[in-house]
């Protein structure tokens, strides 16, 4: 346990960045099995629309500090690659 004022507060806000980081990942993960449905499914629209809430929503997660720049970078370049398949 904790025993300074600091490490209390740093204990605390631990705590709650673990609980935002954990939905912002969950969030990520879901986003990213609808894009995999509409990539199986081969709807051209639904995937333009999937991949562009993906690549928001890692945007966010990069300006918030839960994923790291070129993790999502990454990530968005995955999704793109279906986007503009022919």
């Amino acid at each position: 346990m904790a025993n300074t004022k600091s490490a209390i507060k740093a204990a605390r806000k631990a705590a709650r960045f673990t609980v935002r980081n954990q939905a912002v990942k969950t969030r990520l993960k879901t986003l990213h099995k609808k894009l995999d449905a509409a990539i199986k499914a081969a709807d051209s629209a639904a995937i333009k629309a999937a991949a562009s809430a993906y690549a928001s929503a890692m945007d966010k997660a990069v300006k918030s500090g839960v994923v790291h720049k070129n993790a999502a970078s990454r990530a968005k370049a995955h999704a793109a690659k279906y986007v503009f398949a022919k």
